[in-house]
């Protein structure tokens, strides 16, 4: 993705803008942010797969079958 020294340029131009007190609250913020940006889409292929899986069986029935989950044995 990056090579350590593109990583180093960025990391001073950080130090520069925001300051040595801030850049913790910033990474934090930062990390929140995808964190919620990959929660969302992998929300949204699910979405994708279920609408995909019921289209699916809507034009064969047999497949909705396979797909579904195993049942739990209680012990």
């Amino acid at each position: 993705m990056f090579s350590v020294p593109e990583l180093a340029v960025i990391l001073v131009i950080a130090l520069v803008v925001f300051g040595p007190g801030k850049l913790p609250e910033v990474g934090k913020a930062l990390g929140k942010g995808i964190r919620e940006f990959k929660k969302a889409t992998n929300e949204v292929a699910n979405e994708v797969q279920e609408t995909k899986d019921t289209i699916d069986a809507s034009v064969n029935p047999a497949k909705l079958e396979q797909k579904a989950p195993p049942e739990e044995k209680k012990a």
